[in-house]
């Protein structure tokens, strides 16, 4: 082989493994963010909660996650205060709820009560967990220095 084309050669290897690079978005840095900072609207009968777990992990309750995108599972306990709800302690159990979190996007989740009938005893079918509002914010995760 001469050598123009082991140069030739190299430079194409060199651009294919360049390109085969540029083509794979970089997701490194992306996330997202599930909040539960704000009051719900409570004419809406959406609560706040408390996040317990994340990803099945025990956690303490935080005002924000920045999270990677992809899923994430939160275990969450209601804090409905509604005067109509009669159903015991033992009856309000945590609940899970499942976001596929996208870049740039924030996440309010809380407590929808359901008030469809008068919920009593050990009913613990009186609330559902949800993401009550959705809304364009930018995120990012900073390099670690």
């Amino acid at each position: 082989m001469t050598q123009g084309f082991k140069s030739v050669l190299g430079i194409t290897a060199l651009l294919l493994m360049v390109s085969g690079c540029a083509s794979q978005p970089d997701t490194a840095n992306q996330c997202g963010i599930v909040a539960t900072y704000m009051e719900p609207n409570r004419e809406a009968d959406i609560y706040q909660v408390v996040v317990t777990h994340l990803d099945g992990k025990p956690v303490i309750s935080q005002p924000n996650y920045r999270l990677a995108i992809g899923e994430h599972t939160f275990t969450l306990a209601e804090l409905i205060d509604a005067p109509s709800l009669k159903v015991k302690l033992s009856a309000r159990t945590p609940k899970q709820l499942t976001i596929n979190v996208a870049h740039n996007q924030r996440y309010h989740i809380g407590a929808k009560f359901k008030t469809d009938k008068v919920y009593r005893g050990n009913d613990s079918d009186f609330w559902l967990p949800e993401v009550w509002q959705q809304e364009a914010h930018d995120c990012e995760f900073t390099p670690a220095q």
